[in-house]
């Protein structure tokens, strides 16, 4: 059967990300919207990841835990897991690595965490969305395969923060997907290509979006499609 899955978006951990994006508001926005598996990738932390998996398991919906971290060649990479304890302890590996600033709430957006029932649990004071890790990709990947997860290269693309804009080319690496923001786009190593909304507002979910072949309903039937290249683009929704 063909499932549909948007595996990039934020809450309201993100300094980027509105105050609407909960992760309740995101699971059953998603259920509303047909998508059977939805990623939240929030800037370098994975501080929303639990409050996320409740809100998945009451919407019926596949959660999958992440973040979009940033290498020290300053690219965004997506960490894609199958339980938010793994999310979190890639989360714990990386923060010591971490480099930023405070965060200014008024002038930066807020970075806030919260509990299933949508209280808020904390904010984080070091900006999430500005500094960068001070691992290189290759180190990230090693650290995201090493904990099971999915490592995939996002937006490669986009003129900033992406391999093309900081490389100016997609070294050969241990990439299990690309993240494309325009489709078609040349794929001359024949990689499996995904694409994600970047959601920063829930009127922006599902307007990037794939469908992937599987007989089941699990990040197990994801990665399985991944892998063997059983994805199919969807673009706008359409």
């Amino acid at each position: 059967m063909l499932l549909k899955a948007d595996l990039h978006n934020h809450s309201c951990l993100s300094p980027c990300g509105s105050l609407e994006m909960s992760p309740r508001a995101m699971a059953f926005k998603a259920k509303e919207l047909g998508i059977d598996a939805l990623a939240l990738t929030d800037h370098n932390s994975a501080l929303n990841c639990p409050a996320f998996a409740a809100a998945c398991k009451e919407a019926g919906i596949l959660g999958i835990y992440g973040m979009e971290i940033t290498s020290c060649e300053e690219i965004h990479i997506l960490a894609l897991f199958e339980t938010p304890e793994e999310a979190l302890h890639l989360d714990r590996f990386l923060t010591p690595h971490y480099k930023g600033f405070k965060n200014i709430p008024e002038k930066m957006g807020d970075q806030i965490y919260l509990d299933e029932d949508e209280n808020i649990l904390g904010e984080v004071e070091i900006n999430l969305a500005q500094g960068a890790s001070s691992l290189t990709m290759e180190d990230l990947g090693n650290e995201i395969h090493k904990r099971g997860g999915l490592f995939i290269p996002a937006h490669i693309d986009r003129p900033s923060f992406s391999l093309i804009s900081q490389l100016g080319f997609i070294p050969q690496g241990s990439y299990d997907a690309l993240e494309t923001v325009n489709i078609p786009w040349t794929n001359p190593q024949g990689r499996t290509l995904i694409s994600g909304s970047d959601s920063h507002y829930l009127d922006d979910m599902g307007k990037r979006s794939f469908q992937w072949e599987s007989e089941e309903t699990t990040y197990r039937g994801l990665i399985l499609a991944i892998k063997s290249h059983k994805v199919h683009k969807i673009i706008n929704g359409s």
